[in-house]
């Protein structure tokens, strides 16, 4: 009898692993379009809520039309440094944007599954929202993952006056302020006030940083 094909996936222990990567792979790519066709439609429900056309909010947030358009119809995923100047533009803060809820619940309760969540698709970095949108007193807490060797990129000043105050988890972080850089070590915390171009980085190539950070937007 003639012998029948063998599935290689099933009998060879390595092929099953890059099967089950490809998969994987596929799944995460499939999963990050959608969430870009989710935002890209968000920020041009903003948009025009606003009455701004795509010049309009080109100039205010100082990113290009043809980035704007790609971003709106789903083509391209904004960096960090990108959604930070779009959310500027419109006057928002980020997590707003990325579409958190103003909660004013006398008690809010954030399970991990439902943080709200932005990924910089060239860099990797990570910002997940620990907070509820309390839009009425400025305040938001943060968590941020920053994997070896990358940065935020350099982010814009804001709108109004703006303090932050970060603790290292795990890993190591540079914070440049006015270019002068602060390192800091798992432990260590930071109080700055954004008055310039500021940027955060993981200058150790081997370990993935990790860091929380309260912003507080003053009135």
């Amino acid at each position: 009898m003639p012998r029948q094909p063998t599935d290689r996936s099933v009998t060879d222990p390595a092929s099953a692993q890059r099967v089950a990567k490809r998969r994987a792979a596929t799944s995460a790519r499939e999963s990050d379009e959608a969430i870009s066709a989710e935002l890209g439609l968000r920020i041009k429900a903003l948009r025009t809520d606003a009455n701004y056309t795509l010049e309009d909010l080109s100039r205010r947030s100082s990113v290009s039309r043809a980035m704007l358009s790609k971003v709106e119809r789903g083509e391209k995923s904004p960096t960090l440094p990108v959604i930070v100047r779009i959310a500027g533009g419109l006057g928002l803060p980020l997590s707003a944007l990325l579409g958190a809820e103003p909660d004013l619940a006398d008690v809010a309760v954030i399970r991990a599954s439902e943080r709200l969540a932005f990924r910089d698709p060239e860099t990797g970095f990570e910002r997940w929202v620990l907070s509820p949108a309390h839009l009425d007193n400025g305040v938001e807490f943060v968590m941020h993952f920053m994997p070896p060797g990358r940065s935020t990129g350099v982010l814009p000043p804001y709108a109004v006056p703006t303090e932050k105050y970060l603790a290292v988890s795990t890993g190591q972080l540079t914070v440049y302020v006015d270019n002068k850089p602060h390192v800091l070590k798992a432990g260590d915390s930071m109080y700055f006030e954004v008055k310039s171009p500021y940027r955060f980085a993981n200058d150790d190539g081997h370990v993935a940083c990790v860091y929380y950070m309260t912003i507080v937007r003053k009135r």
